[in-house]
């Protein structure tokens, strides 16, 4: 195997803004996988800690990176303040002279929206919050970070939400704010896209399947390694990814000249897999979003068979 194949961007410059864990974390270690460079943002810190109150660190994400094979910068992020966004494009300026991947995972809503509820009963702060943890974080983020990325061609911004464009059209996504969150960013990724094909360069939205982030393994509490046990609670957890399968497919984007066929779409990691052939950590290549479509909506057993 040559050197080559298996780091297919070494070189290259990423962004993964809000990449403290889940798929924000996976995408930056699969991204220094094959040969990037990373900075990755986010709150918390060693030192300081989000309102998530989780033990997830910028700088255990930066080092997963540099063992990955790439090399990780851990930079502590709020992309709700613009100066401290703008001051870390010209970091990225003074030390790289370029930007070739922007990944837009910024979120931070876990904790604020509160499921089946409509507007008039969900709580009004939180709500809000979230719109701007979700849609100005991503504003403000490309507002700068594009503008370093567009001096030369070939650049790659991929807006991470939850859900394909199909499956949201056809789904309300628990309330009107998280609804509006997780559309609204299908939405910006094919706005970009308009913008962003004029200057040699491409824009996607992006979902996972049914992640396996840490949060949600600690939800069903138990651990990567014996993450079956939960299916006891949940059957349908059959379907679940690990975050760095969403990361493969963003690699997988980032390293396809052709990938400007993608430009504005709204792409899903068991989507991609298809395209690219790739497989998750364990050998599997699941697809979720068929999966709900065709045997959890329905009301059938859980069963992942064909769909892993």
């Amino acid at each position: 195997m040559s050197h080559v194949y298996k780091k297919p961007i070494e070189g290259k410059i990423a962004l993964v803004a809000g990449a403290t864990r889940g798929a924000g974390r996976g995408i930056a270690v699969e991204l220094g996988a094959a040969g990037a460079t990373v900075y990755v943002t986010g709150r918390t810190t060693r030192q300081k800690q989000s309102e998530y109150r989780r033990p997830e660190t910028i700088e255990d994400t930066a080092e997963l990176v540099t063992q990955a094979g790439g090399t990780g910068i851990a930079v502590p992020l709020d992309h709700l303040v613009s100066e401290d966004v703008a001051a870390l494009v010209e970091r990225i300026r003074g030390e790289q002279g370029r930007l070739d991947i922007l990944v837009n995972d910024i979120w931070g809503g876990e904790r604020l929206f509160e499921w089946d509820k409509p507007v008039w009963e969900h709580d009004l702060e939180k709500g809000l919050r979230m719109l701007r943890l979700a849609i100005d974080t991503h504003l403000i983020t490309a507002h700068h970070a594009l503008k370093l990325m567009v001096e030369k061609p070939g650049g790659l911004l991929v807006e991470v939400t939850d859900g394909t464009a199909e499956y949201n059209a056809e789904h309300y996504r628990l309330s009107p704010f998280y609804d509006l969150c997780k559309t609204a960013i299908t939405r910006l990724a094919w706005a970009h896209g308009k913008d962003l094909e004029k200057v040699g360069s491409t824009s996607v939205s992006i979902t996972p399947g049914w992640l396996r982030s840490e949060m949600m393994l600690d939800i069903y509490q138990v651990t990567e390694e014996n993450w079956r046990d939960a299916l006891v609670a949940q059957p349908h957890f059959c379907i679940s990814e690990t975050p760095r399968f969403i990361g493969r497919a963003v690699t997988a984007l980032a390293a396809d000249p052709d990938r400007a066929r993608w430009n504005g779409r709204s792409l899903s990691s068991g989507g991609l897999a298809k395209v690219y052939e790739f497989d998750d950590v364990d050998g599997s290549r699941p697809d979720c979003w068929r999966y709900m479509k065709e045997v959890q909506e329905p009301g059938k057993p859980a069963d992942a068979t064909g769909y892993r």
